[in-house]
């Protein structure tokens, strides 16, 4: 059998693990990555990028339909799915391309095939050309997660979609039933709806996105609500009746029964770790929740064992994964300086319509913890860049320390506040206070103004409001 050495081997090539391998090999360490099918995971390949090509078509294609509100004309507007799915996939190859690039290019060695760990210091493969053992005295396990199969919506690839039959479906459906209402779930909803489907959210929980600030989550269900979506909270699905091509699903909400039928379903109820197969038995990994359990280094048990991104437990986020994969690489690597990763600055996205983002503690959040805050609430309505954009939907809402005026958390709905949260990121990275973020300045015309103002607002010094 073929052995080889390398100073780090990373399971898993996805956000966390190919960015953990091209930095590891950028600070001098021979390494090895092995990917059992595809460069780049499911965020690259059947996750956040694909859908969001998908989504953009959806917001072309609504633009094109209110196009009279801006001046224009635009007579039989109408879409092409086969086309829509065709440019998603496209977008995919082309990344998953520019993968294998970088991972060439930094001399990282690409195994295609499965590992486990088969003893201190060393993995076994299966990969594609036979056996391989290589002994390395570092591993990364980043071998990412799945979506929860659970009962009775569990995907069966054509009645009831997983996220991959949701991302190439043959036909438009026109009506669906989507059990789950965080962010993959919402942003399906939020794409089929904007072509024509007819859309019920079913979500266990009290409200839909219910990780978002209450507010947040409110706005955006009225919001949704007006395009036509049904949204059923505090609501379960009891029974799924599956006929020729359509379901009837039974669905307990608040305890009365109601009956919702569909032609499909789209099952988004979480993730689970992908810990199988890996050769945990009989090391110190361990696994809770079908995630593994790790340090503030994203260190396992087992030494010179660790564990980046969706294996490692929430937040299930692919910049999560990323950032984890560089730091457990540098610290390999023994570059000082380090620091370990704060959750609390990691920031969410969700791409429906409006779009939705977030950073740091809720208001509730931060009052369960005991603290005094000072709040700051701004309106897309108040902007005039969102003015002249057609997109006055929205707002911006920051939480402020009262004491310190360290900011806490913001909150945002409305267009482009995937992009517009970063600006709040970088400020908790550098503790920014109140007195920062009223001293910055902001250009005009552009939608980042609102974070001025909600900043401002916090303190009674709003100017247009």
């Amino acid at each position: 059998m073929t052995q080889e050495k390398f100073d780090l081997t990373v399971i898993g090539g996805g956000p966390g693990g190919y960015v953990a391998a091209i930095r590891a090999a950028q600070l001098g360490l021979r390494t090895a990555l092995v990917e059992r099918e595809h460069l780049g995971g499911i965020c690259l390949n059947w996750g956040c990028i694909p859908t969001k090509a998908l989504l953009r078509s959806a917001e072309v294609f609504d633009h094109f339909r209110h196009a009279g509100s801006f001046g224009l004309e635009a007579r039989e507007v109408s879409f092409d799915l086969a086309k829509i799915v065709a440019r998603s996939r496209a977008v995919a190859a082309q990344l998953n391309g520019g993968v294998k690039h970088l991972l060439k290019k930094n001399e990282v060695q690409v195994f295609d095939g499965s590992a486990r760990l088969a003893g201190p210091g060393a993995v076994h493969v299966e990969g594609r050309a036979g056996a391989l053992e290589i002994g390395s005295s570092h591993v990364i396990l980043a071998t990412g997660a799945r979506a929860r199969a659970l009962a009775p919506v569990e995907p069966d690839g054509r009645l009831v979609w997983s996220y991959k039959e949701a991302m190439t479906p043959a036909r438009m459906p026109k009506s669906l039933l989507v059990v789950g209402s965080g962010a993959i779930g919402i942003e399906f909803a939020s794409f089929y709806r904007t072509l024509g489907a007819e859309v019920t959210v079913v979500e266990v929980q009290a409200r839909i996105l219910p990780v978002e600030d209450a507010e947040v989550s409110d706005f955006a269900r009225k919001a949704f609500e007006r395009q036509g979506m049904q949204i059923l909270t505090s609501a379960t699905v009891v029974s799924l009746e599956k006929r020729a091509d359509s379901v009837v699903a039974r669905v307990d909400v608040k305890g009365a029964q109601v009956e919702i039928a569909a032609e499909r379903v789209i099952a988004a109820v979480g993730i689970v770790g992908n810990v199988e197969h890996l050769g945990l038995e009989g090391t110190g990994v361990q696994v809770d929740k079908r995630h593994i359990v790790t340090d503030a280094w994203c260190r396992t048990g087992e030494p010179g064992v660790y564990a980046i991104g969706d294996v490692a437990g929430a937040p299930w986020l692919a910049h999560k994964a990323s950032h984890e994969g560089m730091l457990c690489a540098e610290r390999i690597a023994g570059v000082e300086g380090l620091h370990p990763l704060d959750r609390t600055r990691i920031p969410g996205c969700t791409y429906s319509r409006p779009q939705v983002a977030s950073i740091g503690l809720t208001e509730a959040q931060a009052k369960e913890g005991g603290r005094e805050v000072r709040v700051g609430r701004f309106p897309f309505a108040g902007n005039g860049k969102a003015i002249a954009l057609g997109e006055t939907e929205g707002f911006i809402k920051t939480v402020f320390d009262a004491a310190t005026g360290e900011l806490l958390g913001a909150h945002m709905v409305g267009a482009e506040v995937t992009e517009l949260i970063q600006g709040y990121a970088i400020g908790k990275t550098l503790e920014t206070t109140e007195a920062e973020l009223m001293h910055t300045v902001f250009p005009h015309p552009t939608l980042s103004e609102m974070l001025h103002e909600s900043a401002l607002a916090a303190y009674g010094r709003a100017i247009h409001i």
